[in-house]
């Protein structure tokens, strides 16, 4: 077993899954032993560039990364066996309530991290629906595995070929709504996504968590380019509870460049 370590360790690739069109999962030959759902990996890729990874499995260490732009095309050039570098884990995780049932709502490549989380809920024996969505059929992530982990699974697609034809949130609502207890909600997607997700939680009186991304260059608080408003996504994040981002100037209006520079979110 591997301990967390600021300092970059190197590794190889021991298996490289094909997950949908755009997105891959890479299984590293590491572990981490106290990494916990919802916390991230700084990634290296020697002479390319390193980022911030979510952690699907922390043994053997796995990520799943959708091929966006050069750092992600790098990466889906490499081959079994060629060597990458990581450290971390870095960030806080989320907070699994035991007592609860959980609703996870996973948007695009947001169900890596959720999969660990659905993970841990199941082995808790927390009663645990996934909600997954995708532009359309082909880009559904995890959903088998999802099922296979024994969790209760809703699909939506933008364009309906699978599942309820629109948004995820809207597939998600019944479920967060339902007579009974309250669930917790855990997200993790596209931050216009999240900011529904935020706006249901707040309307229902429901605790949620969720999980955001910024630019990110240290991974642990010095270099200050993931601010979100007063906090740090690196440090303070990447799980913010509901609470914590109700009046935040940034969340769901504003990023940061490469340079700093805040502008409208994407």
């Amino acid at each position: 077993m591997t301990q967390s370590s600021d300092v970059p360790e190197t590794t190889t690739i021991r298996e490289i899954r094909d997950e949908t069109r755009t997105i891959r999962s890479f299984v590293l030959d590491a572990e981490i032993e106290d990494a916990e759902p919802g916390q991230f990996i700084m990634l290296w890729l020697p002479g390319v560039d390193e980022k911030p990874m979510s952690i699907v499995s922390p043994a053997p260490l796995t990520i799943s990364v959708a091929r966006v732009g050069p750092f992600s095309t790098a990466l889906h050039r490499r081959r079994e066996g060629d060597p990458i570098g990581w450290r971390g884990p870095y960030g806080r995780g989320f907070r699994l309530d035991s007592e609860r049932r959980a609703l996870l709502i996973a948007g695009g490549c947001g169900g890596a991290p959720l999969y660990f989380l659905a993970q841990r809920a199941v082995e808790a024996n927390v009663p645990t629906t996934v909600a997954v969505g995708a532009r359309t059929v082909e880009e559904l992530l995890f959903v088998e595995r999802f099922r296979a982990l024994g969790a209760d699974v809703i699909i939506a697609t933008d364009d309906g070929t699978e599942g309820v034809h629109g948004p995820v949130t809207e597939a998600a609502q019944p479920s967060l709504t339902s007579d009974g207890d309250p669930p917790v909600v855990y997200a993790c997607g596209p931050e216009r996504m999240l900011a529904v997700v935020h706006q249901m939680c707040l309307e229902h009186g429901v605790e949620g968590q969720l999980s955001l991304e910024r630019y990110m260059k240290c991974g642990f608080g010095i270099c200050g380019q993931c601010a979100l408003d007063d906090l740090l996504v690196c440090k303070d994040g990447p799980i913010f509870t509901v609470e914590e981002l109700v009046d935040n100037r940034d969340f769901g209006k504003a990023r940061r460049s490469a340079t700093g520079r805040r502008l409208p979110l994407r």
